[in-house]
């Protein structure tokens, strides 16, 4: 076994906690995610599946996905190239965001799911640079 040689390791899939499967994935279809998989596997378990437009990532959610309190899943983060674009479009969806916060580090807007899952948008270069 070569144990020298990097293991390349890919995030593929991160579940969300939410209480309402159908109120949560028509909240991410606004925010522009698509749905990959909506499956109902048996009456324990309902599998959805939903992707961010060019992400290598998807966010899964439903029944019997994950043990964790919906509404505990804190500052997920995705990545886009203009925060100004991603604002409008969000705000121009009926999604709620904050106003453009610009650091040194990258700028960002912040929003909550229904259930208070809460997710930064980040462009890596700060604006005005």
């Amino acid at each position: 076994m070569d144990t020298t040689t990097p293991l390349h390791i890919k995030l593929e899939l991160v579940g969300v906690p939410v209480t309402d499967i159908d109120r949560a994935k028509a909240f991410y279809e606004r925010v522009g995610f698509h749905t990959d998989h909506d499956m109902t596997v048996s009456d324990e378990i309902r599998f959805v599946q939903m992707t961010p437009p060019g992400s290598a990532c998807s966010i899964a959610f439903g029944k019997g996905i994950t043990r964790m309190a919906p509404g505990s899943l804190d500052n997920m983060q995705v990545v886009v190239e203009d925060i100004e674009r991603a604002h409008a479009a969000l705000t121009e969806r009926g999604v709620e965001v904050g106003e453009i916060d610009d650091q040194p580090w990258g700028s960002f807007v912040y929003f909550a799911d229904p259930d208070g899952n809460r997710w930064a948008v980040q462009q890596t270069t700060p604006r005005g640079r």
